[in-house]
């Protein structure tokens, strides 16, 4: 007869329930009445999964990627999912678990992620996009918890996995500048975000670097969802004075910018250019094609989760790592007539 919670709660004399906040890291439960269920189960062969091994072991073989995103925008970003293919990849080859984390808050998500170091839940966490001002990272770090960031975080040298998203959006804007267009508007997500500020900073510096004005109500930053890029878009182009190309910060925006342009019966590259960023899928069946840049984020994921383990393990591979981006030309930016 195989063994139940039952028969541990009889045999460590407490009830069913008490066993099951055992299994699931419950805070409220004592640490004397925690060890006894956990020898009692022990004893029995009682191991239901792979959490109630890791209570015992004090080892969960679990690592937790932070999203930074309420759910459903999250997994509406291609970026997410290429990025958790690779890190769920290297986890899977080093023998870990990926638990993701996803809130809608900021106070919710920290006390999501010390609590799941607390309760033994997890060995380390990857947070996918950092913030400005990141109370996370901050507790995070007081609190001497593994952890490694997927981006730059301003002012401080914690672990990381980053493009230089400031010369990556130099280049893109560049070579706008390079195909005749001057006025460039740029349409991006959360400016929270520090990949957002980067990015924009990036676009700055292209057109400073060309004595072209930077004007502001043609920068537009607020979420990187379609929606968003078709709303910035339609802003930008119902002006009498409107830009004549356009720097989406992620494809997802860039998608929704050229689906503005429609409304507006704007041909596209003749009339506006759009340059993205990421290099999704679509960019390359969309029509015209989507120039866009290219950063390895499938290896992102994966040596950020390989950096974290590696850490857990003591095993030190270093502490930063910046991964190329390449500049993909194709159709929605070539005014002069040509495209590879």
């Amino acid at each position: 007869m195989p063994v139940t919670i039952k028969h541990v709660a009889a045999e460590a004399g407490v009830s069913a329930s008490t066993v099951s906040r055992v299994l699931t890291g419950d805070c409220r439960i004592s640490e004397p009445t925690r060890q006894r269920v956990l020898q009692v189960m022990e004893q029995l062969g009682y191991h239901p999964n792979a959490i109630a091994r890791s209570l015992v072991n004090q080892k969960s073989n679990t690592i937790g990627l932070v999203l930074s995103r309420a759910p459903r925008t999250a997994m509406a970003i291609p970026f997410f999912a290429e990025l958790i293919g690779g890190i769920t990849e290297q986890a899977y080859a080093d023998k870990h678990h990926v638990l993701l984390v996803s809130s809608i808050s900021r106070e919710e998500e920290c006390s999501q992620v010390l609590n799941l170091f607390r309760n033994k839940r997890v060995e380390g966490v990857i947070h996918a996009a950092s913030r400005m001002d990141d109370t996370l990272i901050s507790a995070l770090a007081q609190e001497g918890f593994p952890f490694v960031v997927i981006g730059r975080v301003p002012g401080s040298d914690v672990p990381s996995v980053n493009n230089d998203n400031i010369a990556a959006a130099d280049m893109a804007v560049t070579h706008l500048l390079d195909q005749g267009y001057t006025r460039i508007a740029c349409v991006g997500g959360s400016p929270d975000l520090v990949v957002t500020m980067d990015r924009l900073q990036g676009y700055k510096n292209a057109l400073t670097r060309r004595g072209i004005e930077i004007r502001k109500e043609w920068v537009i930053c607020s979420e990187s969802t379609t929606l968003a890029g078709a709303a910035a878009s339609e802003k930008l182009l119902g002006q009498a004075d409107r830009p004549d190309a356009i720097f989406a910060m992620d494809d997802t925006l860039a998608v929704g910018v050229w689906k503005g342009t429609r409304k507006f019966g704007i041909n596209c590259p003749e009339e506006l250019g759009i340059i993205g960023f990421n290099d999704d899928l679509i960019s390359s069946i969309m029509e015209p094609a989507l120039s866009t840049v290219r950063i390895p984020i499938f290896e992102m994921g994966r040596q950020a989760a390989k950096m974290l383990i590696r850490g857990i393990q003591n095993e030190f591979t270093g502490k930063n790592r910046i991964v190329p981006a390449e500049l993909v030309i194709r159709q929605s930016s070539m005014r002069k007539g040509y495209y590879s």
